[in-house]
Parts: structure tokens; C-alpha cells; sequence
């Protein structure tokens, strides 16, 4: 009998949550992945065509522009925005004057609407009215194609990414600094650790379950990118800054093909989920090597 009542505390408990993520997450996926096998445009009855939707994605260009975008996107991140916000947080952790405020100053851009940071950014990166080839102007050097070109749009894509996410990536690495315990970091002092041999070969490995849990939200974050895109440069000039998820949009709402457009969210919550498998598995081989 006790193993029955506990058994139905456990149902209880979990599950409200799980019918919710059933019908909020599961069923969507599912939906979508029913949706992708077939030719439909927002009216009449869906067509079963099979996997011509992705047949015809593997002949697109676009997509295959997008894909490469959001790849450049996710690589630059992961190495530019992990180690910056991780340093952020050893240096905030520090009982420095004006921490709390520095803290709060680095935080703020996590809590501003996508897509009006993409907006701000618009201000600073166009090629005609930025603020940056204003002043690049003011000493000579002529203006950079910043955004809406064939190359440095997704590395500005990257930049404006960083500096939005930075901030939460940095909490969380500084929640984990927290709850180190201080009595190994007193006995590695105590054995003639430096503070670069404390930072390797202590810190480091005993947040490595903090390092995956950023390197997860950073990766299913940059697989998610669509406002900051479409605020920018709105996916032009003819699809080359676009991202798996703007591409999607617009072949789903603007083109109106909806089976083609699921079938891109298919691909891309697929590929989410290998990458961020792929790096947990990788991950666990370092921590148990």
C-alpha cells in the first residue's frame, strides 16, 4: 500500500507537467511532422505527397544558404559566448566595488525583447544610417556592408546574439561559482595550486554539469534565431542572411506552403536535438576519460 500511494503522489505531482508538455510541445511536433509529408497552402485539404517536401529542400539553395548561416551562427557563439560570459562570471564573483550594478548593467540585454534588440542593432550596423560607418566615415574608412550582404551578415548575426545572451549565460555560471565547495578551493591552495591551476584542474571540471546546461540553452537558443533576423535585414537581399527559422517563415507564411515550411521545422528541431545530444555525449567521454 505504500508503494501505491507513493506511486500515485508521484503521478500526481508530475503529472499536470507532463500533459502539458504533451499538448504544448509533443503534440505541435508531431502535428508538424504529419503536416511535412504533405502539399498544402491554407486552404482546402491537405495532399499526401511523402517526402517530396524534402526532396525539393535538398534541391534549395535558400534553405541550404540558411542552414550554412545558422551553423556560422551557432559556431561562433558557442566559441566566443561561453568563455566570455564564464570570464564575466569569475571576474563578477570577485568582491569588487560596483559588482551588484555590473552585474545587473551585464544582465540587462537578457531581459529586452529580441525583437527590439534587433531593432537597437539596426541603428548601429546599417550600412547607410549605422552608427558604426558614421564614425568610420568620420576618419576616412569607407562604409562596411555590416549587415545584408554575402558575407559578414551572420558574424553580425553572431555579435548581436552574444551581446543579447551574454548576460544569462553569465548567471548561470555565477549561480554555479556559488555553490563550489570552498573547502577544495582552500586545499588546492594550501597545496601550492596557482590561480590558473585552481581554474583548470578544479573549477573547471566540477562545473562541467554548468558548462552543458549554457552549452545546451545556447545551442536550442541560436536553432530558435528569427527576430533578430528578421529586424535586421529581414532575411535579404534574397534570402542570403537568412537563418533555418526566418526561412521557415517565409516559405510557411509568405510563400504559403505550409508542408515545405514544416517540413524546415522538422529539420530543425532534428538537428537541434542532435547537436545538443551530440555535445552531452562528448561532454560525458571527456568527463569520464
Amino acid at each position: 500500500m505504500v508503494w501505491i500511494s507513493s506511486r500515485w503522489k508521484i503521478v500526481v505531482m508530475v503529472g499536470p507537467a507532463l500533459i502539458l508538455f504533451s499538448v504544448f510541445v509533443v503534440y505541435p511536433v508531431v502535428y508538424s511532422m504529419g503536416f511535412s509529408l504533405t502539399k498544402f497552402q491554407g486552404f482546402g485539404t491537405p495532399e499526401f505527397i511523402g517526402f517530396k517536401n524534402y526532396l525539393a529542400l535538398a534541391d534549395d539553395p535558400f534553405f541550404w544558404q540558411s542552414l550554412q548561416n545558422t551553423i556560422i551562427i551557432l559556431v561562433v557563439s558557442i566559441v566566443l559566448l561561453v568563455p566570455l560570459s564564464f570570464g564575466l562570471a569569475l571576474l563578477l564573483r570577485r568582491k569588487i566595488p560596483g559588482g551588484a550594478g555590473m552585474r545587473a548593467l551585464v544582465f540587462g540585454p537578457a531581459i529586452i525583447a529580441p525583437i527590439l534588440i534587433g531593432l537597437i542593432w539596426v541603428f548601429i550596423l546599417d550600412p547607410k544610417i549605422g552608427l558604426i560607418n558614421r564614425l568610420l566615415a568620420g576618419i576616412g574608412i569607407p562604409p562596411v556592408q555590416w549587415i545584408g550582404g554575402d558575407i559578414l551578415t551572420p558574424y553580425a548575426v553572431s555579435a548581436v546574439f552574444i551581446w543579447s545572451s551574454i548576460g544569462f549565460a553569465m548567471t548561470i555560471f555565477y549561480a554555479g561559482l556559488q555553490v563550489l565547495p570552498e573547502d577544495v578551493m582552500e586545499a588546492s591552495s594550501l597545496d601550492g595550486a596557482t590561480g590558473w591551476q585552481q581554474l583548470r584542474y578544479v573549477t573547471v571540471p566540477m562545473m562541467r554539469e554548468t558548462f552543458a546546461i549554457v552549452a545546451i540553452l545556447l545551442i536550442t537558443n541560436v536553432f530558435k534565431i528569427f527576430e533578430l533576423v528578421y529586424m535586421l535585414t529581414g532575411g535579404g537581399p534574397v534570402h542570403r542572411s537568412d537563418t533555418l527559422v526566418s526561412y521557415m517563415y517565409f516559405v510557411t507564411f509568405t510563400n504559403q506552403q505550409y508542408g515545405s515550411g514544416m517540413a524546415i521545422a522538422v529539420i530543425v528541431t532534428v538537428l537541434s536535438a542532435i547537436v545538443s545530444i551530440g555535445y552531452l555525449v562528448l561532454s560525458r567521454e571527456r568527463k569520464i576519460a
